[in-house]
């Protein structure tokens, strides 16, 4: 994800960046939304592919977890791509991915399949989200009435939101739940992509293409804030990782409910909370950030191990909107520090390195409670899981306060 210097465009270029006008703007928010969408259409669908294909709650973790370490690889090796061929190439190959990814899932006949489309959700994430900022940025400009930043973050958690949603409705209203989501999904990526293959480039400087791993970099200037803030907000990104993968499973077998769209409620509250906690951190001092967020992601973990322990729904839900309220925050906090207090030479590698650690933490802890569930079953896998997040942000709060004593 990098973080592109763009200088202002000669009297030639000026016609291109500015094509489209509010349409282009639309079409590069349009293909981030549905992009990031296709991500989570599958996760009110894991049960039926569990009954279809006779997979275990082991193996969705897995197929979901494949899709996070996907999207840190893209991070690693495709980081930089927008700044060297520029932002619609890079535009076009994510939404031609979305499209590609959508197809699999269509015809998909087995756990093989499903592993295939979920490595080419990753990519197409991991392209899209620094090329679809960066042109946003670049569209608007710093004047605009609604910031870029703005924009990006409620294409971005708007898209993974609404993509469970949608695909959780359309399962339990319209026939073949299996199919019909992924023709829909398919049909808007096919829009997304025609929206960018029309639209001008927005950036009028590459530096080139040259294949090469994005260098993590940790910024020795700020090195105990950012690593808090990564544990803090990858603690949240693996309990949005874990409700991905299994609520389907939890409303199935501990509430029988059989409602796929119940399924996507539970991720689209957590992950709209999520882009509101990104903005909520704005209003908040940077001291009382990091141990706010830690507060909510302890009061979050309580909830969904009562919600576990007792078989009821009410504290899932709340549970989900304090985890994505507080990983929002610590999020945001993680973000600003590296882009107000760190190096600008490294910025777009720590931002890098913080995104790959959160992705990281959504799919290892998500493989974990499948171990767990399969040696054990659901409730007490969750409530494990629910206190090791919870001793997490623990730990961190206490050594914000331990620093805070020593400053003092």
């Amino acid at each position: 994800m990098g973080n592109p210097t763009v200088r202002p465009l000669d009297r030639t270029s000026a016609p291109e960046r500015v094509k489209g006008g509010g349409l282009a703007v639309f079409s590069v928010a349009f293909a981030l939304w549905i992009t990031m969408a296709g991500t989570t259409a599958p996760t009110p669908l894991y049960p039926l592919y569990g009954e279809e294909f006779g997979f275990t709650p082991f193996t969705v973790t897995v197929v979901f977890a494949v899709y996070a370490l996907g999207v840190v690889l893209g991070l690693l090796v495709f980081g930089r791509l927008s700044d060297q061929i520029g932002r619609r190439p890079v535009l076009i190959a994510a939404t031609l991915l979305s499209v590609g990814a959508a197809v699999v899932f269509l015809f998909a006949e087995n756990v093989g399949a499903m592993l295939v489309a979920r490595v080419i959700s990753g990519f197409s994430a991991a392209l899209v989200t620094g090329a679809a900022t960066a042109s946003l940025a670049e569209r608007l400009g710093p004047h605009a009435r609604v910031k870029p930043a703005t924009v990006a973050l409620f294409a971005n958690m708007g898209g993974l939101a609404c993509g469970t949603l949608l695909a959780g409705i359309l399962a339990d209203l319209a026939p073949s739940p299996l199919r019909t989501p992924w023709v829909v999904m398919l049909a808007l990526a096919a829009v997304g992509l025609l929206g960018v293959l029309v639209n001008g480039e927005s950036s009028a400087h590459r530096s080139g293409f040259s294949l090469q791993f994005q260098p993590l970099h940790v910024p020795g200037e700020i090195r105990s804030d950012f690593l808090r803030s990564a544990m803090a907000a990858g603690s949240g990104f693996a309990v949005l990782g874990v409700l991905t993968a299994v609520t389907g499973l939890f409303l199935g077998t501990v509430l029988h409910e059989s409602s796929h769209a119940l399924t996507g409620l539970v991720v689209f509250v957590a992950f709209t909370c999520t882009a509101f906690g990104q903005l909520l951190v704005r209003t908040l001092k940077p001291a009382t950030a990091l141990p706010a967020a830690c507060v909510g992601l302890m009061a979050a973990a309580g909830l969904i191990a009562l919600s576990m322990a007792t078989g009821t729904l009410a504290p899932l839900l709340v549970g989900a909107a304090v985890n994505g309220l507080a990983t929002g925050i610590a999020v945001g906090h993680g973000i600003g520090s590296i882009t107000t207090r760190s190096a600008p030479q490294h910025r777009g590698a720590s931002v890098s390195t913080f995104f790959a650690i959160l992705y990281s933490m959504l799919a290892v802890p998500a493989i974990g409670v499948g171990v767990l569930i399969r040696e054990t079953s659901l409730r007490p896998a969750g409530e494990t899981f629910s206190a090791v997040v919870a001793a997490l942000a623990l730990g961190v709060l206490l050594s914000l306060l331990r620093t805070g004593r020593k400053t003092a």
